[in-house]
């Protein structure tokens, strides 16, 4: 569904990514794993259109595609919900999923389309907030993470990018946005799942990347890959099997 070949990115003198390979499945939970550093947000970042590579190809379907911008990504069905969110806190639920592209009727917002859309699309993953009136800002951060994925999902993306989805959450938040991802993946979505919490990964993911230092670390399947296997190509300690896609 979506590929990047030979992907390479610079920031002024630092390399943030270089030569990735990563390939994207329909229904599927990809797991992208890293220590700080391993340019784990600057990939996501380019999957959403919000950098464009210094060297390589990203494919959408096998054909090479050009990602200046985020709303290239989002033509070509990919979505993204960044580590801050970009929620207005003192909208309520309904206001911030339709930001900026609120449906209209004879001229006036339609209010009733907007909360019937809004309850259908929380229905379908299996989730709910308190309120759809309810402001942002009195949510949990489990809560916040729903209403952004939401947001994203209104495109009808074919792939979703998740940049430290449960990063600083709870347990109890953490499950819910994990059980959020599982009903991406049930949905028909493909999903990255960019992350440095290893555990979170193993409870979702089919497959893991692994980016050390900007680099291609290895590809393993999620099954038969513990803890501490996961944790050990994260750190070099060992490097998966798993090859590198030519």
């Amino acid at each position: 569904m979506l590929s990047l070949r030979g992907v390479s990115k610079n920031f002024g003198g630092v390399r943030a990514l270089r030569d990735i390979d990563l390939d994207v499945r329909p229904r599927e939970v990809l797991g992208v794993v890293g220590d700080n550093a391993a340019g784990k947000s600057t990939l996501a970042g380019i999957i959403a259109g919000a950098h464009r590579p210094d060297a390589g190809r990203i494919l959408v379907d096998g054909r090479p595609v050009v990602l200046g911008s985020p709303a290239d990504a989002r033509r070509l069905g990919i979505a993204a919900v960044f580590q801050n969110l970009a929620l207005c806190e003192n909208l309520d639920v309904v206001e911030n999923l339709f930001l900026a592209h609120e449906p209209t009727r004879a001229g006036f917002l339609d209010e009733v389309a907007m909360e019937r859309e809004a309850w259908d699309l929380l229905g379908q993953l299996a989730t709910s907030v308190p309120s759809l009136r309810a402001p942002v800002r009195e949510l949990s951060g489990g809560q916040r993470q729903i209403v952004a994925v939401a947001r994203a999902l209104l495109g009808s993306p074919r792939v979703v990018v998740l940049d430290e989805p449960t990063a600083a959450l709870g347990v109890r938040q953490t499950a819910e946005v994990l059980n959020l991802v599982e009903r991406l993946r049930e949905r028909g979505h493909a999903v990255v799942f960019i992350s440095h919490q290893a555990a979170d990964l193993q409870a979702v993911a089919d497959r893991f990347v692994v980016l050390r230092l900007g680099r291609f670390g290895g590809e393993l399947d999620a099954a038969g890959t513990g803890y501490e296997d996961l944790l050990a190509a994260m750190t070099g300690a060992s490097r998966p099997s798993g090859r590198k896609h030519g």
